[in-house]
């Protein structure tokens, strides 16, 4: 059991909960969670069955972490979001400015996600200093917030709410 301040690993070892890898798994699931949120809103029903993939894919990429596996994700998934991120920025104008989190409250949520997105990153960065993280899983995480920069900006075209730009003051 966890009483004692460590937790079962998929290959059977036990690790302190502290562990800059269980804090990442903990950021992972943290993110999937977003996600979920994410997939039941109305204004990214076009998203469902993208979101829900991946989703499943930070699953997989959980499992790799917990079996310490070196095997690549399927290339599939980095593809696919690539693709789809490429897609909806073309339907952008270019950025001259920085974007500031906003606009409608469903783009609040996806730079909420996306945030979490980055500090699961950096956390996997982190623990893979420590034990080596199969890049591929690094990589579709980097890729993960940049799709969800550029659906955030989108949903905010959709709904017809201006995009907020940074000024200095």
């Amino acid at each position: 059991m966890g009483d004692g301040g460590t937790t079962s690993m998929g290959d059977g070892s036990r690790v302190s909960k502290s562990s800059l890898m269980i804090g990442a798994i903990g950021e992972l699931d943290e993110l999937n969670s977003w996600l979920g949120l994410l997939s039941g809103l109305k204004e990214l029903q076009d998203q469902k069955k993208l979101l829900i993939s991946i989703q499943n894919c930070l699953f997989d990429i959980g499992g790799v972490l917990t079996t310490n596996s070196n095997v690549p994700l399927d290339t599939i998934h980095l593809d696919n979001l690539e693709t789809e991120t490429k897609g909806l920025n073309e339907k952008l104008s270019d950025l001259d400015n920085f974007v500031l989190p906003g606009g409608s409250e469903s783009s609040s949520f996806i730079h909420i996600a996306r945030t979490v997105c980055r500090r699961t990153e950096r956390s996997l960065i982190n623990a893979n200093e420590l034990e080596k993280i199969e890049k591929s899983c690094l990589i579709y995480i980097n890729r993960l917030s940049d799709y969800l920069f550029v659906l955030a900006r989108k949903v905010n075209l959709d709904l017809g709410s201006k995009e907020l730009l940074w000024k200095q003051e």
